[in-house]
């Protein structure tokens, strides 16, 4: 499937969730990162002025924030605002179950955050994403945000745990590992097909060191998947 076809399937999944799960009466509104939300936020854009002016849009990354404030929007965080109505995001991998893989692009902490202070979290993505286990189609491994200076002692216990394959993640454009928003590090701990994913979510933040795990349990209510002949599905719990 070509590029744009695919990006025409995140399109049609992003602005049908924007559509039925962004209300009127909605006033603090989270907005993932990703390729997928910004036609998330291009839906937003699309809304009526009025609606937009009266409703404050909390980002998850540097991102996110940076597309919204060049929209014109009002931007604030979960400090100002810890109630928040909706939370609309991507997924690297989304299972039977509405469980996800986040991380791909290194915001997941801030994500958990927003998506946990939502009173709905709903998830857009491409066909790709859809999966029956975790690890079928996403094979890079769990994100895992660490502090710099326990990363080498946390690998050491992911590899023990199972994941041999565990490595730093490394920036491609400059020498040296990739620094989230959070000023941390990112390891990418690969464990296979995934059957379980809350236990494996509560073993690992259990390690010292570890800061957030990209693995979204329990959490969703909604997920929209654009398909290849321009279709949207939509599962729920």
């Amino acid at each position: 499937m070509s590029s744009s076809l695919i990006e025409q399937a995140k399109q049609k999944a992003a602005y049908q969730a924007v559509d039925e799960h962004v209300l009127p009466s909605h006033r603090v509104i989270g907005v993932g990162s990703g390729s997928t939300v910004v036609h998330v936020i291009n839906r937003l854009l699309q809304r009526d002025p009025e609606l937009n002016a009266k409703t404050v849009f909390v980002p998850t990354s540097f991102q996110s924030r940076g597309i919204l404030l060049d929209g014109g929007l009002k931007v604030g965080d979960v400090e100002q605002y810890p109630n928040v109505d909706v939370t609309i995001d991507g997924a690297d991998e989304v299972d039977s179950q509405l469980n996800a893989i986040k991380g791909g692009g290194g915001a997941h902490l801030q994500e958990k955050v927003v998506a946990e202070a939502a009173n709905k979290f709903v998830i857009v993505a491409d066909y790709r994403k859809d999966s029956k286990l975790l690890g079928e189609q996403w094979t890079k491994g769990v994100p895992i945000e660490v502090v710099p200076f326990a990363w080498r002692a946390v690998q050491k216990k992911l590899q023990d745990m199972g994941s041999k394959d565990a490595e730093l993640r490394m920036a491609v454009a400059k020498a040296g590992p990739v620094v989230t928003d959070n000023g941390n590090f990112l390891i990418d701990a690969p464990f296979g097909l995934i059957r379980e994913p809350a236990q494996l979510l509560k073993d690992l933040k259990l390690i010292t060191g570890v800061v957030e795990v990209g693995l979204f349990c329990n959490m969703a209510e909604i997920a929209y998947f654009g398909c290849e002949d321009g279709s949207v599905r939509i599962r729920t719990k």
